[in-house]
């Protein structure tokens, strides 16, 4: 038999999976994978059933219906002050990681650098690859995720085409700062590149830190592919609704890709996106408070039980070293253990780099019901204080 594409043969199963089965084996509570356990808001879900029963369930438009991205314009505009051609800059698709494949499909010719700064979120090296870009690794550590930026400035070069940035980030839940921000926009166009802005915990920001789209500052708006997802702003993660703004010359090859992967996405879905994205401030601020509260009950929770709890800024995610609970292993074998013996699953942070990541520290996601989360401390306390 001849072979299948050696690009994406050659990855084996995600951690995730492989964390979720050994978790349902041990009926152990999975605080591995990144989803909420409940619904989204009930208006939100309500507009999307009445929309698939008032019809038209046929194709919309390719680049997204009318209302959504008038929602998605609107949206900047009132979050960030950004003006949005609604017609020419902005693009629905089924969920993020759509946008992400045209995004590289679309701005990538075989050879172009892509700059990553690690940890990564696990469907970007694939992506990449698969679209002939060579990788070029900068890599933020835990406990600081302090952006090194010699690294990142050399990292750059006359063949990078654009860098990647995940912010607020997966899994390191940093939140960049805005001197960050103005380094990374500065090579940007020191080196003619793009950006491609995956930004869909844009609303998952915590301790009074907003989020700046890197789209907005000086130079950036003709160069950013500014990424949201209805997923993560409305807790409905298995709608897989994405949207794209960026300048038409950027979005255009984009959509093109988007027009031959999926070509588009469930109407009443985008209507109920719509709907969402006009809500007032408080369900936002309600959002990432929510959240906040989440991972201020679960790293307490944590800490009392010995783990050292690394600093979370923003995301669904809570990164901890478990060196000081005297386990001499590596993180994968933390992992697997804590499941097994204490039914509690988490996720290995060495996972998210390309090699040689930190090997004692581990990613819970928070996201969950408090009870869901109490009880997972319970068992963590109970299992540790035995030990």
């Amino acid at each position: 038999m001849k072979p299948a594409n050696s690009v994406l043969s050659g990855y084996g199963t995600t951690v995730f999976e492989v964390m979720s089965r050994l978790a349902m084996e041990h009926q152990s509570i999975n605080l591995g994978q990144g989803f909420p356990d409940e619904d989204g808001p009930e208006d939100v879900r309500r507009a999307a059933a009445d929309a698939l029963m008032a019809g038209p369930n046929q194709y919309p438009p390719m680049l997204g219906l009318p209302e959504l991205r008038q929602a998605v314009a609107a949206h900047a505009k009132h979050h960030y002050g950004l003006d949005v051609d609604w017609q020419n800059e902005v693009m629905a698709a089924s969920g993020a990681t759509e946008v992400l494949t045209g995004c590289m499909m679309g701005l990538i010719e075989p050879g172009d650098e892509v700059v990553l700064i690690e940890p990564l979120y696990d469907c970007y090296l694939p992506i990449i690859r698969r679209a002939g870009g060579v990788p070029k690794m900068v890599r933020v550590e835990p406990p600081n995720w302090t952006l090194p930026r010699a690294d990142l400035e050399a990292a750059f070069s006359d063949r990078t085409k654009l860098i990647l940035l995940n912010n607020p980030m997966n899994p390191a839940a940093k939140v960049f700062a805005d001197d960050e921000l103005s380094f990374i926009a500065e090579l940007v166009m020191r080196y003619d590149t793009y950006a491609v802005c995956d930004e869909v915990y844009e609303h998952i920001a915590f301790d009074g830190r907003g989020h700046t789209p890197l789209i907005t500052l000086p130079g950036m708006r003709d160069r950013c592919v500014r990424i949201g997802s209805a997923g993560k702003t409305f807790s409905l993660t298995g709608w897989k609704v994405g949207y794209a703004t960026a300048a038409p010359e950027l979005l255009a090859p984009i959509a093109k890709a988007h027009q031959f992967v999926t070509f588009t996405t469930p109407p009443n879905l985008q209507k109920a996106v719509a709907f969402g994205l006009g809500k007032d401030d408080a369900y936002f601020r309600g959002l990432s408070n929510d959240m906040q509260a989440k991972r201020d009950r679960f790293g307490a929770g944590l800490s009392r039980i010995g783990f050292d709890v690394i600093d979370c800024q923003g995301t669904y995610f809570i990164t901890a070293d478990f060196r000081p609970l005297g386990f001499e292993g590596d993180d994968v074998e933390f992992c697997r253990h804590i499941t097994v013996e204490a039914g509690v699953t988490a996720v290995p942070v060495s996972a998210f780099y390309l090699e040689n990541g930190p090997s004692h520290f581990v990613r819970f996601c928070f996201c969950k019901k408090d009870q869901v989360l109490d009880a997972a401390i319970e068992r963590l306390e109970a299992f540790f204080g035995k030990s």
